[in-house]
């Protein structure tokens, strides 16, 4: 497993447009080639095109609308994540969360299936860009305040469930890469990890790829969630 994606193509990181509203796919287009380091290389107006287009051009990152006809976002984020070398995800939603359970729930599913993070569809151009700047280098677009907030919102009786899972695959760790998941679920950087624990960034990095490679995740959003499930973040 990796630990950061930086962009595979040697131009400019291609983009994959997925939302069945064509004045959002025209919107997000508009700022995405305000960019010249970013490339609209492909759009997506229902779910079932997304893994065709991916297998077809191959982008850097999937924008990726939550909710879709004949597939939806998180079924096809599910899918494209799992094959080899994916795409970066970000997940597009047209409310804030919070606003209903099942949005919660459908942007948590996405981030526990790989997306590297979620923006609403009117976000500002400039969040949009670097939303996918960041995600090309393989870094998360999601607070530690917003990943604390989706996981608070989970059922009790989920919650408890999820608790003893996390707790036990976090098990397999040794204590340094706990301590490195706990960290990354602060919502700390690489930098910000090294002089906690008093590591080089080398280290950092090799302690990730080793909690990645144990737990079987691909990047670390899902490493903040599980320390989150596990009940290690909570004060």
């Amino acid at each position: 497993m990796r630990v950061a994606t930086v962009a595979r193509m040697s131009g400019p990181v291609g983009v994959l447009i997925a939302d069945d509203d064509p004045r959002s796919r025209a919107g997000l287009r508009t700022a995405l080639s305000a960019a010249v380091d970013l490339r609209v290389v492909g759009e997506a107006g229902e779910g079932d095109q997304v893994v065709p287009l991916v297998e077809r051009h191959d982008p850097d990152v999937v924008l990726m609308d939550i909710r879709m006809p004949a597939w939806d976002g998180l079924a096809a984020t599910r899918t494209l994540r799992a094959r080899p070398d994916p795409p970066e995800v970000i997940v597009l939603t047209g409310r804030d969360t919070g606003d209903t359970g099942d949005t919660d729930a459908d942007v948590l599913g996405a981030l526990r299936a790989g997306a590297a993070g979620f923006l609403r569809k009117d976000a500002p151009p400039e969040e949009l860009v670097t939303a996918v700047r960041r995600v090309a280098r393989g870094q998360p677009v999601l607070s530690a305040a917003v990943t604390r907030r989706l996981v608070a919102r989970v059922s009790a009786a989920d919650r408890d469930r999820r608790r003893a899972v996390a707790r036990a695959r976090l098990a397999s760790l040794n204590a340094r890469e706990h301590a490195v998941a706990v960290a990354v679920g602060q919502g700390r950087t690489d930098r910000e990890i090294a002089a906690l624990l008093y590591l080089s960034g080398p280290a950092v990095q090799a302690h990730l790829s080793g909690i990645l490679a144990r737990l079987g995740l691909n990047n670390r959003v899902q490493i903040a969630l599980l320390a989150h499930d596990a009940g290690l973040l909570e004060d």
